[in-house]
């Protein structure tokens, strides 16, 4: 698969302005990023730790993945990312190892990205995306 770093920590919130304010105030972090994820109902905020991102998510939708996640789960932790060269290569090669597929083929996600995401049944419970620029 070759992956080559973490990309980002996705963190399901109710509230997108109360995050960003507790990253910023409590930890000392910084906003760079706001963007809307209209296909995925989705609102995301990015902070830098480092080499690696925090992914702020908060639904737009109740009845969008995030919103059905902190329904059932509360806020948290909702999933690890890794950068691979190519999401949708990689995807493949996951299912050619048995892996369970969220999805086939990569998708825009935010910042630009191409992901696709590994079931948490076949992932030890962890939701995977894999991203790539292509």
């Amino acid at each position: 698969m070759n992956i080559s770093h973490i990309e980002h920590i996705g963190i399901a919130v109710s509230n997108l302005e109360e995050s960003i304010k507790y990253y910023e105030e409590v930890l000392g972090l910084k906003c760079y990023s706001i963007e809307e994820v209209a296909d995925q109902k989705v609102k995301t905020a990015f902070f830098m730790v480092g080499d690696t991102k925090i992914e702020l998510l908060e639904s737009t939708s109740p009845d969008g993945p995030i919103g059905k996640y902190i329904e059932r789960k509360g806020q948290g932790i909702h999933h690890i990312a890794f950068a691979v060269p190519n999401a949708t290569e990689a995807l493949k090669k996951a299912e050619e190892k048995g892996v369970q597929l969220v999805d086939k083929v990569s998708r825009k996600g935010a910042e630009g990205l191409n992901i696709g995401f590994l079931h948490p049944k076949s992932t030890q419970g962890v939701l995977t995306e894999l991203c790539s620029k292509k």
